[in-house]
């Protein structure tokens, strides 16, 4: 199979054109008033009556003739004849007379001979009389015929978004159904042998994952004001994929794929548009996002998004929920920006454009710092993490540090954290966020969190890397940790300490150099070494696995409780947790260290306090302990 190149990236622009010029309007329905909610009217709506439809009173009180309280006031009455009641729902039968007067309630319809109603509150009775303490005018507290709405007269146009209100003033109108633009139904398809949908087992081994696209984009589409329908899982082969899209093209009015969209030789999708439909676009200049595609597929639009959730969802809410909110007739959503200072240098140079995710953190005077969010187009995690996206024009190189930007936030309500940390990833500091309003937190490693709190970025770095951290800082608190070795439940190799992974013939599997847990290890390797009297260099080529290395601190552990190797660096309280073993090799301090302009965010105090009375969560971690001040 010959391999596709990406030659010419179409420029954004052509991306929106070839999209808007795709028809994607449904036909025009017509549904009852009761759901009606949420849709938008495909045709004007006029008024074929009155609203109200006779002279209504306004308030409860007497029906009377205007000109008969001229002149009166508490002091001077005016006295009027009480010639009869009449109530909401009924047709008055008496007339008013001059001097005369009818009671009538709320709502209810002003008798013949009357021109104003007087509230109940300015009168008194006497007998069979109605002593009036105020003068009034022609039509007062009187809603006359036609005076909310008239016949004939425009009630809503086309466009309009039904709400509680309008469905209100269509209920006044009498009408039970409405025409509305109809819902464009949106066939969504992920495609590649590695996915499996969320609920079923995953074989991780083989390299599968969860399909994180189809939800993600279905979300996206209802709301974009679309109707998403989902279709089974689409492998790499081409006369399935053509089944599928075909099957999908039938049934809705556009199709949107994800993956196979790329130059790889196995991503086909592609030449299925060209042989069933026509292909418009194929590659745009814009990262992420570069492989996308735009066509037609039979009577149906066609758009491939990316592969990869970051660069699907981007490509998607900037190019295809537009062209979706346009064909339901939905309004664009209220947009929000807001300038900030790069708190980083950001390096680009790839000659495309860049959406890229940035998050938002107040510095200590509540000025806005931006910084950039990316863990690649893979990492599902990117934009949950991010406020918004930084739109970097093709020709821009780099960012400088303090360089003025414009976040386009995710929505109007998206805010800065109350609460900015980076460092250690840490199963007590989860649980003490949890008692903190707004925080975020980014589980980088102890290393790169103080490199991060000496750029100025965060408010707080959790560093468990022993020895100075090298970078101005106020310690909010601190606690220990029991670190060891991590073994099969039982220790049926009877492993006893580091000793053991240097002789004897046991995989290992270590932690990443960005955590201080990796560093703890390291110092002690270091310390059996001078105790044998060699080099430290000899003990780690030793060990089987000390270059194999997991992020997170539960990995380790997972992979013994799989059965994927012998021994993992680990916490007891992980290992406690999971049922595992523990060979205990030390204890190490967790500190929380604050950036010293930023102590007095109330965030920042907050924590203070949280880590502070902690004493329930260390208490119920094996191996754990506040450190009091």
């Amino acid at each position: 199979m010959t391999r596709k190149e990406f030659r010419d990236l179409a420029p954004p622009a052509r991306a929106h054109e070839a999209i808007a010029s795709l028809d994607l309007d449904p036909d025009p329905e017509t549904v009852p008033l009761d759901e009606a909610r949420g849709r938008v009217l495909a045709e004007r709506v006029d008024a074929a009556l009155d609203v109200p439809g006779f002279d209504r009173a306004s308030v409860d009180g007497y029906a009377l003739r205007a000109r008969d309280t001229f002149g009166a006031d508490e002091a001077d009455p005016a006295r009027l004849d009480l010639v009869g009641r009449v109530d909401a729902g009924e047709a008055p039968e008496g007339y008013v007379d001059e001097g005369e007067c009818i009671e009538i309630s709320t709502g209810a319809v002003v008798p013949e001979g009357a021109d104003a109603v007087v509230m109940v509150e300015r009168t008194d009775e006497e007998g069979e009389e109605v002593l009036v303490r105020t003068s009034l005018a022609p039509g007062d507290r009187i809603m006359f015929a036609g005076a909310d709405i008239a016949a004939g007269e425009r009630a809503l146009g086309p466009g309009t978004e039904l709400t509680a209100r309008e469905i209100g003033l269509l209920s006044a109108l009498g009408v039970d159904e409405v025409p509305v633009r109809g819902t464009p139904t949106v066939g969504i398809v992920s495609t590649g042998d590695e996915l499996v949908r969320p609920g079923e087992e995953l074989d991780s081994d083989a390299g599968q994952i969860y399909d994180v696209n189809s939800y993600t984009i279905a979300a996206g589409v209802e709301e974009a004001g679309g109707e998403p329908k989902l279709y089974p899982h689409a492998g790499d082969d081409m006369a399935e994929m053509e089944r599928v899209l075909r099957e999908a093209a039938d049934e809705c009015d556009l199709v949107l794929s994800s993956g196979s969209t790329s130059a790889s030789a196995v991503d086909v999708i592609y030449r299925v548009i060209e042989e069933r439909g026509d292909l418009l676009l194929h590659g745009v200049a814009v990262k992420p996002g570069k492989p996308m595609l735009v066509g037609t597929l039979g009577d149906s639009a066609y758009v491939g998004l990316p592969g990869y959730p970051v660069s699907a969802l981007t490509i998607y809410r900037t190019f295809v929920a537009p062209a979706i909110r346009r064909a339901a007739g939905v309004p664009e959503p209220r947009t929000a920006t807001i300038e900030g200072t790069m708190a980083v240098e950001e390096r680009y140079s790839e000659g495309r454009m860049r959406l890229m995710p940035a998050g938002l953190v107040e510095d200590g005077d509540g000025n806005t710092l931006v910084y950039p969010v990316d863990k690649g187009s893979g990492a599902t995690t990117s934009l949950v993490e991010a406020d918004g996206v930084v739109e970097v024009d093709a020709d821009t190189e780099y960012l400088e540090r303090g360089e003025t930007v414009e976040v386009q936030l995710f929505s109007p309500d998206v805010r800065a954290p109350d609460l900015f940390g980076v460092g250690e990833d840490d199963p007590a500091l989860a649980r003490l966020l949890d008692r903190v309003q707004h925080p975020r937190y980014l589980g980088i490693g102890s290393r790169p969190g103080l490199r991060r709190l000496r750029d100025g970025t965060p408010d707080v770095v959790v560093t468990s890397a022993p020895g100075d951290s090298g970078v101005e800082h106020e310690e909010l608190g601190a606690w220990t940790r029991e670190w060891g070795l991590v073994v099969p439940a039982g220790n049926p190799d009877d492993v006893q300490g580091i000793g053991d992974l240097v002789d004897r013939e046991l995989s290992f599997v270590n932690r990443t150099t960005d955590s201080g847990l990796r560093t703890s290890l390291g110092n002690a390797v270091a310390d059996l070494a001078d105790e044998r009297g060699v080099e430290r260099h000899a003990l780690v080529e030793a060990i089987d696995g000390f270059d194999r290395a997991v992020r997170a601190h539960e990995s380790p552990a997972r992979r013994v409780l799989a059965g994927k190797t012998d021994v993992g660096l680990g916490l007891r309280t992980t290992a406690d947790r999971l049922g595992l073993g523990f060979v205990p090799l030390g204890e190490e301090t967790v500190r929380v260290l604050a950036n010293p302009d930023r102590v007095g965010k109330p965030g920042v105090e907050q924590l203070r306090r949280v880590v502070e009375a902690g004493d329930d969560v260390f208490d119920a971690l094996p191996g754990y302990a506040l450190e009091k001040r």
